[in-house]
């Protein structure tokens, strides 16, 4: 009976071994999906890490850039400009203009006190008016001298008279006579007098010499204005004004550069107070003289397009064309650097990078260059692009701008 007992007895050893088979064989399936998905993850990581590159941005550019065969800056100016002064001194009383007023040729901008001045002019005046109401009295004599050499003529060739008689008749109508000439002269001096007084008492007016605008205003009723401002705390010129019709460029070349500036050749101005603003100007002439301390010449370039906003003192570019513009080169176009065009698939196409530092594969357009720029169609000025992108650049891919 223990025997048979015996024989149903568990082999516990064996059942053991194949259980811790199985959890081995469980730890490893683990592991590796572990280790896969470890993998993956790394991948996925390394496909979206940012890409270093570098980037440009899309243009707005001017066709005359193409045809530009010297640039230069400069100044603009007034050809025709004045500091209005007077040449009498005195007390400013009334100044009639402010900076920018408009003033027209002969138009009285100021004037000073001329009381003293007014003062002579009314004495010579009467001076002239006592002058010819002597000659008045002077030619009565004379004709009545004249009356009585007549008669004395006709009385001395009737014997009635005698020759020592006669000859006191002629000899008072000579002092009449003489004394009418002398009448003449005094008149002659006091209306001479009298125009001198006419122009001291005009010199008090100061009048606009030309057609043009008030620069700067240097003088306020009170101050004391002399000719030459020698003066203590006395005034010069009392307004600086400017024919604005007569507005140019001066512009200082290399000499080296020289040989490439032709009088009458065409020019395009860019002021950069209006960088939108492009006038057309021409070369007018060029100054024959050199600065040395600089190795410019200066040339003057006149606008042949004005403008109302243009004003003396503003600084300017100017470019020097090779020909004249046409009208269709005048518009501003799309341009970007050469760089950042490539090909893919056989097409000219650009990458540019959105607000999220993502890059967007577009087709593009290309031109003719233009300076160190080359025109396109497709993109927009202001917009971000990829320069010299590689071939691991796609559409969708992550962009960290390199550093320069």
């Amino acid at each position: 009976m223990a025997t048979d007992l015996s024989k149903l007895s568990i082999d516990r050893s064996q059942k053991a071994f194949a259980s811790g088979k199985r959890s081995r064989r469980k730890w490893w399936i683990g592991g590796a999906v572990i280790v896969v998905v470890a993998i993956a993850a790394v991948a996925l990581r390394g496909g979206n890490r940012p890409i270093s590159a570098e980037l440009g941005t899309v243009a707005s550019a001017y066709p005359s850039q193409a045809i530009t065969a010297l640039n230069a800056t400069g100044r603009v100016t007034a050809f025709r400009k004045a500091a209005v002064s007077t040449k009498a001194t005195g007390k400013l009383e009334y100044l009639g203009v402010q900076e920018g007023s408009i003033v027209k040729a002969g138009q009285v901008i100021a004037r000073i006190e001329n009381k003293d001045v007014s003062a002579t002019r009314d004495q010579a005046a009467a001076n002239l008016r006592a002058a010819k109401a002597n000659l008045e009295q002077g030619l009565a004599e004379m004709r009545d001298a004249q009356s009585n050499l007549k008669r004395s003529e006709d009385l001395a060739r009737k014997n009635f008279i005698s020759e020592a008689q006669l000859d006191t008749a002629k000899a008072r109508f000579d002092r009449a006579r003489a004394s009418v000439a002398a009448l003449n002269g005094q008149i002659g001096v006091a209306e001479a007098n009298v125009r001198a007084a006419d122009v001291a008492v005009e010199q008090a007016v100061i009048r606009a010499p030309f057609d043009g605008v008030i620069l700067t205003k240097n003088a306020n009723v009170g101050d004391i204005i002399t000719p030459f401002s020698s003066a203590a705390d006395s005034k010069g010129a009392v307004v600086n004004i400017a024919d604005m019709s007569t507005l140019e460029v001066e512009a200082d070349v290399s000499e080296n550069s020289l040989s490439k500036i032709t009088v009458d050749m065409p020019v395009e101005i860019q002021l950069d107070a209006f960088p939108d603003l492009r006038l057309l100007g021409r070369v007018s002439r060029i100054v024959p003289t050199v600065d040395r301390s600089k190795a410019t010449v200066l040339v003057k370039i006149e606008f042949v397009e004005k403008d109302k906003r243009v004003l003396p003192d503003m600084s300017a570019k100017v470019a020097f064309l090779s020909r004249a513009l046409a009208a269709e080169e005048r518009k501003p176009v799309t341009a970007i650097q050469p760089a950042a065009v490539v090909k893919r698939d056989g097409k000219d196409v650009v990458f540019v990078v959105d607000e999220k530092s993502t890059t967007k594969l577009v087709p593009v357009t290309v031109g003719d260059k233009i300076g160190d720029l080359v025109r396109v169609a497709g993109v927009k000025p202001g917009d971000k692009v990829v320069l010299r992108p590689d071939d691991k650049l796609r559409d969708g891919s992550i962009i960290a701008a390199a550093k320069k």
